[in-house]
């Protein structure tokens, strides 16, 4: 009798101290989803161009030609990003990475590269090799970030259907701009090369250095 009577204050003890969910109360709210990555840069007015790339088409002005006028973004077929991957991964692989110091023993020059480059180099070699394959100058598009470290640093944007994608120096792997660690400056406008458009809507101060090379082999 006894060890009933203490089995049945147990039990009454363990209601109070833990009662039990009812229909009527609250669910347990889940926490907030992860937005998937936006597919799309979007602009915010005009920015000066880099002083090194002003310096480039001075120097190859066929480089820096407007060309016919292209809206439509280039198809994402699997053909279009198999090229985007291999272009990506054979430049990154041709050329060595070194800074303009210790090439021409300047801060700054921007040029097509032969054997080694720094980051806005191997942009201009990716967006020059893949021209010559049948992507319009308006789908590739030279772009300005801030890398992981908060230093100056040239990609190349390839404008597809799919969304923007970025060819990296530093990453062999091709990524939606979105999906990278970077702060987005600025890049050239789809429809003429040589005018350069903010992507920070609080109108940001042009990178004194773009030296961005591969850390490591």
């Amino acid at each position: 009798m006894f060890k009933f009577v203490r089995l049945v204050a147990l039990l009454l003890v363990a209601l109070v101290v833990v009662p039990l969910r009812t229909a009527a109360d609250p669910a347990p709210v889940a926490g907030p989803k992860a937005s998937p990555p936006a597919p799309f840069m979007r602009v915010y007015g005009p920015s000066l161009p880099p002083f090194g790339y002003v310096r480039f088409c001075a120097a190859f002005p066929a480089e820096c030609r407007r060309g016919d006028f292209e809206e439509n973004r280039m198809s994402a077929s699997a053909e279009r990003m198999a090229e985007l991957d291999r272009i990506n991964r054979e430049i990154n692989k041709a050329i060595a990475p070194a800074t303009d110091m210790d090439i021409y023993g300047e801060i700054e020059r921007w040029t097509l590269p032969v054997s080694r480059g720094d980051c806005e180099d191997y942009a201009l070699l990716k967006r020059k090799t893949l021209m010559r394959m049948g992507w319009p100058s308006g789908a590739l598009l030279i772009t300005v970030v801030r890398d992981e470290k908060g230093e100056g640093h040239a990609i190349l944007t390839a404008r597809t259907s799919k969304g923007d994608f970025i060819l990296d120096n530093k990453n062999d792997e091709l990524k939606l701009w979105s999906a990278t660690p970077y702060k987005y400056v600025m890049r050239q406008s789809y429809i003429d090369p040589n005018v350069w458009l903010s992507l920070d809507p609080a109108a940001v101060v042009q990178p004194a250095m773009l030296g961005g090379t591969r850390e490591g082999p």
